[in-house]
């Protein structure tokens, strides 16, 4: 394949002219404490808990300390 510009040219001298992909870049430096990466991660997680928990109370019919305190 020959690479010119935006574009690549096949063997066959058809032209691809789709997106060419970026180089990767991966970030293997240790991060701790609050960074980007953890609070995304408890976000998500939180959201999925608070979805969670109203499927449960739709589903159920009632809350999940009413619920618990019935166990």
């Amino acid at each position: 394949m020959q690479t010119r510009n935006s574009f690549v040219i096949e063997e066959q001298g058809r032209l691809n002219n789709y997106a060419i992909e970026p180089k990767m870049y991966v970030d293997s430096t240790q991060q701790f404490g609050f960074n980007r990466y953890a609070e995304k991660l408890n976000g998500r997680l939180a959201m999925i808990g608070f979805i969670s928990l109203l499927s449960f109370e739709a589903l159920t019919g009632q809350g999940l300390i009413s619920w618990l305190t019935n166990l």
